[in-house]
C-alpha cells in the first residue's frame, strides 16, 4: 500500500490486552503509536517488550485522558509522514478486521473522516444493555444537532481514520481531552467542512467496563453540546459564511425569547386580574410562531448542509 499508514493506541489499563491488540495489526500499517496515558499497569512498557520495530510509544507525565493521548498520537503521526490515521482502543473491543473497510473511503477520496458505527448490528444490538442503548440513541441526536452531521449514529464510537489534510486542519488544541473527545472532534470537523462517513461494524463487549459514566454523559454532555453548538453556528454561518440560515437566526432567536418573555410576564400579570386583552395574547402568539417557523427554517437548511466531497 502505498498512502502512510499509521494506527495510534491510547493507552490506559490495558496491559492484558495491548500486545494481542498489536500483533494482530496488519503488516501494512507502518507504524503503531502506543501512548501511554500515565497508566498505572504500565501498558506502554508491555508494547515495548513485543520488540515489534513499527511500535512507538509515547508516555504522558500525567493523565490527559483519551483525547489528550489521541492528541499526541496525532502528533507523533504527523513527524513520521502520516497519510491516513487510524485510532484504535487498547482493550481489545475494536475488530482490527474492520480497518480496511475503516480507512477505504479516505483512499478513494469520498471522506476526510470515518468512524465506527454499531447501530447497524441488531444482533449486537440486542445484547447491549438497555440503558446504554436509548443512552447512546439519545446522544446521536444531541451530537446531530451540535455537529451538524444528522446522518451520523453512535457518536461515541472511538474507532476512527482521519486523513492527513483533516488533521492539519484542526485546531488540535482546542478539541476536548477527555470524555467529550470524540463528539468535540466532530463539532471542529464540520467547522472545517470535513466529509464524515460511517462504517458498520460489529459491537464487541468483553469484561471491561465502559469508562463513560452514565451520570457524566446525562448532566455533562448537554452543557458542552449546546457550547459546542453555538461554536459551530458561529464560526459557519456568520464568520465564514452568511447566507439565509444566519438571517432566520438573526430573527428567529429574538423572536422567540421576545413572545416567550412577554407571555411570560403577562400571564404572571393576568394571574393575579384575570384578564388578559386578546391583543395582548396576540403580541405573545405570534412573535413565538414567528420564531418557531425561522429556526425550523434554519435547521432544515442546515440538515441539508452536511459536509460532501464535490463530484
Amino acid at each position: 500500500m502505498k498512502q502512510n499508514i499509521i494506527v495510534i493506541i491510547p493507552s490506559y489499563k490495558v496491559a492484558r490486552h495491548i500486545a494481542n491488540v498489536i500483533l494482530d495489526i496488519p503488516q501494512y500499517v507502518k507504524n503503531i503509536i502506543v501512548v501511554d496515558d500515565k497508566c498505572p499497569e504500565e501498558s506502554g512498557k508491555v508494547a515495548e517488550l513485543l520488540n515489534d520495530l513499527r511500535v512507538a510509544v509515547i508516555y504522558h507525565i500525567e493523565n490527559k485522558g483519551v483525547g489528550g493521548a489521541v492528541i499526541s498520537g496525532y502528533r507523533k503521526a504527523l513527524e513520521l509522514g502520516a497519510d491516513i490515521v487510524v485510532k484504535i482502543d487498547g482493550d481489545g473491543q475494536m475488530d482490527i478486521n474492520y480497518l480496511q473497510q475503516l480507512i477505504q473511503p479516505i483512499l478513494d477520496g469520498k471522506a476526510d473522516y470515518t468512524k465506527g458505527n454499531r447501530f447497524t448490528d441488531f444482533k449486537a444490538l440486542a445484547k447491549m444493555p438497555k440503558i446504554r442503548l436509548f443512552g447512546n440513541s439519545g446522544l446521536s441526536f444531541l451530537v446531530k444537532a451540535a455537529s451538524g452531521y444528522w446522518t451520523i449514529m453512535d457518536p461515541t464510537n472511538g474507532y476512527t481514520a482521519i486523513s492527513r489534510h483533516a488533521i492539519e486542519n484542526l485546531e488540535l488544541d482546542k478539541i476536548a481531552q477527555r470524555y467529550f473527545f470524540e463528539s468535540d472532534m466532530l463539532i471542529h470537523l464540520n467547522i472545517e467542512n470535513a466529509v464524515v462517513v460511517d462504517i458498520p461494524i460489529s459491537a464487541k463487549y468483553g469484561d471491561e467496563k465502559s469508562s463513560l459514566s452514565i451520570t457524566r454523559t446525562l448532566f455533562g454532555f448537554p452543557p458542552k453540546l449546546f457550547k459546542g453548538l453555538l461554536r459551530r453556528v458561529f464560526f459557519k454561518y456568520f464568520i465564514y459564511d452568511f447566507n439565509m440560515i444566519s438571517i432566520y437566526l438573526i430573527f428567529g432567536v429574538p423572536f422567540l425569547l421576545f413572545g416567550l418573555c412577554f407571555g411570560l410576564y403577562h400571564w404572571i400579570i393576568a394571574s393575579e386580574s384575570n384578564s388578559t386583552p386578546v391583543g395582548t395574547v396576540m403580541l405573545a402568539v405570534l412573535p413565538i410562531i414567528l420564531g418557531i417557523q425561522f429556526l425550523l427554517q434554519a435547521i432544515q437548511i442546515d440538515m441539508n448542509n452536511i459536509p460532501k466531497k464535490k463530484d
